[in-house]
C-alpha cells in the first residue's frame, strides 16, 4: 500500500462553505488547496465567484485560481492537465492536496479516471451556428436520437454541452456518453461533502447574491469588460456576471439582475445536489454542525495517513 498522502475532495452546492472548510483542512493537514471552480480560474472575477481573498486564506497555498485572463476560454482538458500536475507536485512534497469546488466535472477531471474527448473548432462552430439559427431544442432532439444516455444527462437548455456532445460524436463516431466520467479514483482519495436543507440554502443564496451586488459586482464586471470580458463565451456567461452585463447594457435593472442571479443560482444548486448526491463515495456533513472541522478531520485522517 502506498504511503503517499491521499487526495481530499471537498464538494457540495454553492454557498455551503466549501472554501472555508478546505482552507481549515489544509491548515490542519499541512496541505494545499486545488480549486475546482470554473469561474474562479479567472483573474478579476472575485466578487461574483465568492473567491476567498488572499488575506483570508490563512497562508494556505492555492492552485487553479486566478490562472486565466477573461479573454481565455476555460477548458476541462486544460484544467485536468494543470490540476493533476498540481496534485502530483503537492503529493510529491509529502503534502495533502485538498481539491475543493462546486463544478462537478472539474472535480471529477482532477480526481477520477476521466477521458477528455478531442475537439474540432470547425465542427463546433458549425454546430453552434445551427444552435443559434435553429434553436437548442433542435440539437437536443438530434442528440436524443443518436445518444439518448448523453441527452438524459444534460440539462435541456445547456446549449454548450449539447453542442459539445454532438461535436464529440461527429469527431469520434462514438457516443458522447461513452466518455462520461466513471466513479473511479485516479489516486487514493476521500470525498467529503457539505449539505444544507433546501430552505436554508435558498436563504443563503438570496443573502449572498444581494451582498455581491452591494459590494460592487456591477463595477467589477464593468472593469472586466474593459479587459475583454465579452470576448470569452465562458466568462461572460458566468452567473452574476451575465446579469451584471445586462445592467451595464441597460437591459435590466439592478433589482432584476439580483433576482435573476438568485433564481439561476438556485437552479444551479439543484444540479449540483443531483450531481454530487448521486456519488456514493461522498460522506456528507452539515456545515452548521458545531466542531465541524474536527468531525471531518476524524473522518479524513485515517485515509489521509497524516
Amino acid at each position: 500500500m502506498s504511503t503517499d498522502p491521499c487526495v481530499v475532495g471537498v464538494v457540495g452546492a454553492t454557498a455551503t462553505g466549501k472554501s472555508a472548510l478546505a482552507i481549515d483542512l489544509a491548515r490542519r493537514l499541512g496541505g494545499e488547496v486545488v480549486g475546482a471552480d470554473a469561474s474562479q480560474l479567472y483573474r478579476g472575477m472575485d466578487i461574483g465567484t465568492a473567491k476567498v481573498p488572499m488575506s483570508e486564506r490563512g497562508g494556505v497555498q492555492h492552485h487553479q485560481i486566478d490562472v486565466l485572463h477573461v479573454t481565455e476560454e476555460a477548458s476541462v482538458a486544460a484544467y485536468q492537465r494543470a490540476a493533476r500536475a498540481d496534485i502530483d507536485a503537492i503529493r510529491g512534497r509529502g503534502s495533502v492536496a485538498v481539491v475543493a469546488g462546486g463544478s462537478g466535472l472539474y472535480v471529477r477531471a482532477a480526481i477520477d479516471r476521466l477521458e477528455i474527448p478531442p475537439t474540432d473548432p470547425a465542427v463546433r462552430a458549425e454546430l453552434q451556428a445551427r444552435a443559434d439559427a435553429e434553436g437548442t431544442a433542435v440539437l437536443r432532439a438530434e442528440l436524443e436520437r443518436v445518444d439518448p444516455a448523453a441527452a438524459a444527462a444534460i440539462e435541456p437548455n445547456n446549449t454548450r454541452r449539447i453542442v459539445r456532445a454532438l461535436e464529440v460524436i461527429a469527431i469520434t463516431g462514438r457516443p458522447f456518453s461513452a466518455t462520461m466520467p466513471r466513479r473511479d479514483f485516479l489516486r487514493p482519495s476521500v470525498l467529503v461533502g457539505l449539505r444544507l436543507p433546501r430552505h436554508v440554502l435558498d436563504e443563503r443564496i438570496d443573502g449572498r447574491t444581494r451582498r455581491m451586488f452591494a459590494e460592487g459586482l456591477v463595477e467589477e464586471t464593468r472593469a472586466l469588460v474593459e479587459q475583454g470580458l465579452r470576448q470569452d463565451p465562458t466568462a461572460r456567461r458566468a452567473l452574476g456576471y451575465a446579469q451584471a452585463l445586462e445592467v451595464i447594457d441597460g437591459e435590466a435593472t439592478l433589482e432584476q439582475a439580483v433576482t435573476d442571479t438568485a433564481t439561476r443560482t438556485r437552479r444551479l444548486v439543484r444540479r449540483q445536489e443531483s450531481w454530487f448526491g448521486a456519488d456514493p463515495r461522498v460522506t456528507w456533513f452539515d456545515p452548521r454542525t458545531e466542531g465541524l472541522v474536527e468531525l471531518v478531520l476524524e473522518h479524513v485522517r485515517p485515509a489521509a495517513r497524516v
